[in-house]
């Protein structure tokens, strides 16, 4: 008898542990709302998403838990009767033509896989979850990245090396940042390891990044003005110094911004307003 009763106690936790992962993005995690420091659940997430236009979920790429708090929160926007599209760094601009097909049903799993390790190196069951969930939801996927040529001359030569007709696409990117983003960049550049590359060029590069995925979304919501883009995005992309500054210079619409803690770098105890909305805390912490 005691061993049907712990056996009842057990699954008892683990459906309790699955009702917590949609009501705070993640067995074990809370959200935090950085305004008052307050946890509050998904539906009050949502209820603060529905008045944005721009939706941005920050991420570390390595990282499957950030992801599943990322399919999280699109599944409780999708339960809720909200008309978004999912505007995604790991694609380029140019991959739009196979991302419809995808989302259409007019691609196999197989031939995607190749279409997405032409644009992105992290493993495809990073973002299996959320890609096949938007397919089988029709959910529309956006390309929102610059073309990989680009990128890899502007961190190597720096954005003056761009042809005249890049130069007219992407115009007037300058490093010019506050403290806060110029030590990010100094950070990231020793994490990658990019010992004597020239600050100037990896701060262009880190801008146009920020631009072309801003400019982007943007582009899609002038063309759709019922919907949303909710925005996935590597954490440096997805603080309000990256993306959401961008979208804020050549528009007016309302973003919120949801980064996965840190811990050590930005969490619970330094996050604010002026770096995101919410951030879903860690659970280990």
């Amino acid at each position: 008898m005691r061993t049907v009763r712990r056996t009842e106690k057990f699954y008892g936790l683990i459906l309790l542990c699955a009702a917590a992962l949609w009501l705070t993005a993640g067995c074990g995690s809370a959200i935090m709302r950085v305004a008052d420091r307050k946890e509050v659940g998904m539906t009050q997430l949502v209820d603060s998403a529905k008045e944005a236009r721009l939706i941005v979920i920050g991420e570390v790429h390595s990282e499957m838990a950030h992801h599943e708090n990322q399919l999280a929160v699109i599944e409780a926007l999708r339960n809720a009767g909200v008309n978004f599209a999912i505007g995604m760094e790991m694609f380029q601009a140019k991959d739009q033509f196979d991302l419809d097909r995808w989302v259409n049903g007019q691609m196999s799993e197989d031939d995607f896989i190749k279409v997405y390790y032409m644009s992105w190196h992290v493993p495809w069951k990073n973002y299996r979850k959320i890609l096949v969930y938007a397919r089988d939801n029709r959910i529309p996927v956006i390309g929102l990245n610059v073309s990989q040529s680009i990128m890899h001359r502007i961190f190597s030569k720096g954005y003056s090396s761009l042809t005249p007709a890049e130069l007219e696409e992407i115009p007037g990117i300058k490093c010019v940042v506050d403290k806060p983003y110029e030590d990010f960049i100094k950070k990231a550049m020793e994490e990658h390891d990019m010992k004597g590359m020239s600050f100037t060029n990896f701060c262009e590069a880190q801008l146009v990044w920020d631009t072309v995925m801003a400019r982007n979304s943007v582009k899609y919501l002038d063309r759709r003005q019922g919907t949303k883009v909710v925005v996935l995005a590597g954490s440096g992309h997805s603080w309000k110094r990256g993306i959401p500054e961008q979208v804020r210079k050549i528009s007016n619409y309302p973003a919120l911004i949801i980064l996965p803690e840190l811990p050590g770098r930005l969490d619970r105890s330094n996050v604010t307003t002026a770096d995101a909305d919410y951030l879903i805390l860690d659970p280990w912490e």
